[in-house]
């Protein structure tokens, strides 16, 4: 199958790296220069607070929010001097931390090594670690932790025990932890051995950094997007690299020489007068990831709504048919529908909980069969994940490592019109609202006149519609009230003005309980809303 990737970078501005097969839009990436990544960044950090509570420390890294270390993210080798490991403890990739508090282990002041492990999100600050990780092109340099591993996405036991084998010919430093990732399946023992080396020189770089450094401070910093996808996803079966930037082109031609020197022809400089990613129709695909609704061939659709924490997703049949058995019909649809699932959440970079609404199978082979499918097709998702099996009822429940906000979330911001919701309110709603207001402030002290400025519909339907509520309203309060239409107002908001019987403008707030009526206990007046 063809495979390519394509760089389109915008200098200073935005980079898009899109890996397409077969002419699919397959993986899609994003970095904006204005959002700045801190995922995979190594502090030196200080401990601010410690809150027994939830078991987490606060640590200041120098950003605008601290970051949330759980007693579970702390390994042994971190623990600051006065308490040293106990025996055993020290090199275990777990060590049991949670067997000793949050607050045994650090104090406020204390200086400690962290890592970012997501992106804070919404009024919550970064995730930390101290079981820090720095990834090369084919090992992962894990410092503290004095065992070999081989990525879990190898399941072939002999591979496993072989590049274990080839790991330990190597003969790496005995208080460090190596796993092979992935893309060095298959690579020789020099190429292991360079990659090991560079990474000793680099954790030596950032040790020394690190001592030298006065908390808080950043001590070792991720690859741009460009050379992190060159060293994450690139493989030998990606036949061309195209980069429409020269400068870029030499960055990772550069880098290629160094970890990827039988590859370095596959990048390439893009030329074409067409823009990069209209040429591959890739433009076409990202405007589809942003659409709520996805249709399936054949007809049918999957329907994609995100919460701040929770992800729903409904498979509609739509006109799909196939043949005269409906359970075949749903059949046949899942199975589609479980594809391109997998696809759009790799593509939206959707996390958190997951939630999959398949339409209803009766027998349970076939529900069995979707989920096998479903499973298959999340096999080369780099993000961590877990799924439940399929219910009865055709629901899958999955949770997805969220590392950033979603593309979505990244590319777009609320509404402030409908804040959020995507939804407005009625004209007639909108316009009992507003009388609701007007006899709340018709019933206080001091108001003689009363206008209001709402959206033409409103205006329309109050003038009309309600003009003997309005006339009435007039005549039992001793209040003038005048509709006015303003075609810049948004359809459910309304701005009231107040005035005395000198016309002088009364100032009040419609968010407080209505005055006394008039002649009764007057009060002075308040801010207006």
């Amino acid at each position: 199958m063809a495979k390519e990737m394509l760089i389109n970078v915008v200098e200073g501005e935005e980079c898009r790296i899109a890996v397409i097969q077969d002419g699919t839009l397959e993986e899609l990436y994003l970095e904006r220069a204005s959002v700045e990544r801190h995922v995979g960044n190594i502090y030196k950090g200080r401990v601010n607070n410690v809150e027994p509570t939830i078991q987490a420390a606060f640590v200041d890294i120098g950003m605008a929010k601290n970051g949330f270390l759980h007693v579970s993210d702390v390994l042994p080798s971190a623990f600051p001097r006065r308490r040293k490991p106990a025996e055993g403890e020290e090199g275990k990739p777990d060590a049991e931390p949670h067997r000793l508090r949050i607050q045994e282990i650090f104090r406020p002041g204390d200086d400690c090594l962290v890592q970012i492990t997501k992106e804070g999100l919404g009024t919550k600050g970064p995730s930390l670690t101290t079981a820090l990780s720095v990834p090369g092109r084919y090992l992962v340099l894990m410092p503290g932790l004095g065992r070999l591993g081989v990525s879990k996405k190898i399941e072939d036991e002999g591979q496993r025990r072989q590049l274990r084998d080839l790991l330990a010919s190597l003969n790496p430093p005995k208080d460090t932890g190596f796993i092979v990732r992935t893309a060095g399946l298959g690579r020789s023992k020099r190429d292991l051995g360079r990659d090991l080396q560079y990474l000793v020189r680099l954790w030596k770089a950032v040790q020394a950094r690190a001592q030298g450094a006065k908390a808080p401070a950043e001590v070792f910093r991720e690859s741009d997007l460009v050379l992190r996808t060159i060293r994450d996803i690139y493989t030998p079966d990606i036949r061309a690299v195209w980069i429409d930037s020269e400068p870029v082109l030499r960055r990772v031609r550069e880098f290629m020489k160094i970890a990827l020197p039988r590859s370095i022809d596959a990048a390439k400089l893009y030329t074409d007068k067409v823009p990069l990613f209209h040429k591959y129709r890739v433009e076409e695909a990202i405007e589809r990831i942003y659409s709520r609704a996805v249709p399936l061939p054949k007809g049918g659709s999957i329907v994609v709504d995100q919460t701040e924490a929770l992800v729903a997703i409904d498979v509609n049949s739509g006109r799909f048919r196939h043949g005269r058995d409906a359970e075949e019909s749903a059949h046949q649809l899942n199975l589609m529908a479980a594809k391109e699932i997998a696809r759009q959440i790799r593509l939206r970079d959707l996390g958190g909980l997951i939630l999959i609404d398949f339409v209803d199978m009766l027998k349970a082979e076939n529900r069995r069969h979707v989920e096998r499918v479903f499973r298959d097709a999340f096999k080369g998702d780099r993000a961590r994940h877990q799924m439940l099996h399929i219910s009865r009822f055709g629901i899958i429940e999955m949770t997805r490592q969220r590392v950033q906000p979603s593309l979505e979330r990244s590319t777009f911001m609320d509404c402030p019109y409908c804040k959020g919701s995507g939804i407005l309110k009625h004209p007639e709603s909108m316009a009992l609202e507003v009388l609701r207001h007007l006899k709340l402030l018709a019933s206080r002290q001091g108001i003689a006149a009363i206008e209001v400025s709402v959206h033409p519909e409103v205006a329309d339907h109050i003038n009309n519609a309600k003009r003997p509520t309005l006339a009435r309203l007039e005549a039992e309060s001793h209040t003038r009230v005048r509709i006015r239409s303003n075609p810049a107002a948004i359809l459910d908001h309304a701005a009231y003005r107040c005035l005395d019987e000198h016309g002088v403008e009364v100032r009040t707030d419609l968010a407080q309980t209505p005055a006394p009526p008039k002649g009764e206990h007057p009060r002075p007046d308040t801010t207006e809303e």
